[in-house]
């Protein structure tokens, strides 16, 4: 749909709608660029404090995406205030707002709409050298593939709804979620980082196909490698699933091979939407070892190097293995 718009000559704009990037950045000077993104959800939690939490680590990720730093975040709301009581608005800002303080950003306001739905994110602006963002193009044969954060929120968040995740793998959904990638992105920033992008809507699949598209290259995962949240691959296998789960493949369509005998309820996993997912990364075979462990050594203990890119062959640009 953007591509039939005009395309901007503007030459500071480094990175705008036609790269599918994580986030857009204007150069502001030589030493200085803009990183902007904007994104909102709709609750994966009853709790308000908690979706807050949640939707606000989901839109401040795309800064980190792209190597930058958060300074200003701006509230974008839909609420219901005719069946909802303002404490619930509240709860879902105060939530936002502890995220948004513990990256070092500041609330600068925002805006907030009436609708039959809640739903809450920001509009996110950060910094970043313009000579020094990471993009999801420039991932180069024979990196490692690193990805800091496991999968499987989506079909958690629905099976939930049926009351059949246990409690402490619940939590553990939680956490990963509302779990900001500041720790990850200042780790990741030692290392010569070739490509990177966050994975949430369009899952592990999804993500690591734009970052292999944007590059010319292909991506072998090693399936058994990529970490999943507890409980979430039972989920499939008990007939759980999620909306956008056919949307995903549809949308790879053939670039997507399996090279091993999984069945189709463990495949999905690859599909599964992500709700404030990590980390991916391609960088140096030589670097990838040291980034895990530092990574570890940093309390992410989920990091794990899940695969590498190939030179592209065919119409294959995602192979798991």
């Amino acid at each position: 749909m953007l591509a039939a718009l005009p395309q901007t000559e503007d030459p500071n704009l480094l990175v705008g709608f036609d790269r599918q990037d994580d986030a857009g950045v204007y150069r502001l000077s030589d030493e200085m660029a803009l990183v902007t993104t904007a994104d909102f959800i709709t609750p994966p939690v009853d709790d308000p404090f908690l979706f807050g939490q949640i939707a606000a680590a989901n839109a401040i990720s795309d800064i980190y995406a792209m190597g930058g730093r958060p300074i200003t975040c701006l509230n974008l709301a839909a609420f219901p205030s005719k069946r909802l009581g303002p404490e619930v608005l509240q709860g879902i800002v105060a939530g936002a707002l502890s995220k948004i303080t513990e990256a070092g950003a500041v609330l600068a306001g925002g805006h907030t709409i009436e609708d039959e739905e809640p739903k809450f994110g920001l509009s996110v602006n950060g910094l970043v050298h313009p000579e020094r963002f990471w993009s999801n193009r420039g991932a180069l044969p024979g990196d490692l593939l690193v990805l800091t954060k496991p999968i499987g929120t989506g079909v958690l968040f629905n099976a939930d709804l049926k009351g059949w995740v246990p409690e402490a793998a619940m939590r553990a959904c939680w956490d990963t979620a509302a779990m900001l990638n500041k720790t990850a992105a200042r780790v990741m920033a030692d290392f010569d980082i070739h490509a990177a992008t966050d994975v949430t809507g369009f899952g592990l699949a999804g993500h690591a196909f734009e970052m292999a598209r944007a590059s010319g290259c292909s991506m072998e995962i090693l399936l058994a490698r990529v970490p999943v949240l507890d409980e979430a691959l039972a989920m499939y296998r008990r007939g759980v699933g999620t909306g956008a789960n056919a949307g995903n493949r549809e949308m790879l369509g053939r670039a997507v091979r399996f090279d091993v005998e999984f069945p189709e309820w463990h495949r999905q996993i690859v599909y599964d939407p992500q709700t404030s997912g990590g980390l991916l990364a391609a960088l140096d075979e030589r670097q990838g070892p040291r980034l895990l462990t530092t990574l570890h050594d940093a309390g992410l203990e989920s990091a794990r190097i899940i695969g590498r890119v190939r030179p592209l062959s065919g119409t294959d640009l995602l192979v798991f293995c």
